[in-house]
């Protein structure tokens, strides 16, 4: 029986290849995929009013990926952290601030409605910012973990680059609103895959072959992620969206990778995680 293969962070853009790529997914053995919001140049982001606008292109690629292919297509949605910077420079950090936890609200009642699975991707900037956009980025992310608290759901994280020290800072903040550390998934996540490592946040690990059989040297507590951007002036940015299938039939095959494992990794955790159910 094909093994049931999980890309925990991918985006579609309706100018790129969208469906077309995940026929490619299929066709490489992936079964299932997070499709991941982020800003659409077809929505200019200004008011708190566009949020919804802006999520409801990510549900409706969503919607025709499933319409058009088998591949299993659940959503996470929520304000991209860069955002704040460009609403800042507009409108000042304070209405930014507030446009910002709009934002999160409107992927908050998508999640309450069933239509996606997560908050996400959310956080702080991946560059160094000003000390009052860091601070206002840990208020807005709190918020988010708030609302994933209230909504029973998980928060996808976008910061810098992860790190003992910031893994445990933020998984003081999830303690700080009542948020299971576990439903905080660090995005783009080096293979910090021990508690020791990651203070009981969920990693995501960049599927790249180093990466994962370091992962896989020290657990399965962990996702894989392509972090495909379907950019057109970037092929394959960040990874191919073919990634994660290939790379773990090949680890199957190779024996670095056991059957267990793999349903641990594609199955197992995303159930906790999301608590969906890929299928077998």
């Amino acid at each position: 029986m094909p093994i049931p293969i999980l890309d925990n962070h991918v985006h579609l853009q309706p100018q790129g290849h969208c469906v077309e790529a995940v026929k490619e997914f299929a066709k490489a053995g992936g079964t299932h995929l997070i499709l991941s919001h982020l800003p659409y140049e077809e929505v200019r982001l200004r008011t708190a009013a566009d949020f919804p606008l802006s999520y409801d292109i990510t549900l409706k690629l969503a919607a025709r990926c499933r319409a058009e292919t088998e591949v299993g297509v659940d959503v996470t949605v929520g304000p991209y952290p860069v955002l704040l910077i460009h609403l800042a420079e507009k409108q000042g950090l304070d209405k930014a601030v507030d446009i910002m936890k709009a934002g999160m609200e409107s992927a908050q009642r998508l999640v309450l409605e069933g239509k996606a699975v997560g908050i996400g991707e959310i956080g702080r900037p991946h560059f160094p910012v000003p000390t009052e956009i860091n601070e206002a980025s840990n208020q807005i992310m709190m918020y988010g973990m708030q609302l994933a608290k209230e909504a029973g759901c998980p928060v996808v994280l976008h910061t810098e680059s992860a790190t003992l020290e910031n893994m445990r800072e933020i998984a003081l903040m999830a303690d700080r609103v009542g948020l299971r550390r576990s439903k905080v998934v660090k995005h783009y996540s080096p293979p910090l895959i021990l508690e020791e490592e990651n203070s009981g946040l969920f990693p995501s690990v960049l599927a790249k072959k180093e990466s994962t059989l370091e992962a896989l040297q020290k657990g399965s507590r962990f996702l894989l992620e392509t972090d495909y951007l379907d950019d057109l002036r970037r092929p394959g940015a960040v990874l191919s969206i073919t990634t994660v299938p290939k790379r773990t039939i090949t680890l199957m095959q190779s024996g670095q990778m056991t059957e267990e494992q793999a349903f641990k990794i594609h199955v197992d955790n995303p159930l906790e995680v999301y608590g969906i159910k890929v299928r077998t």
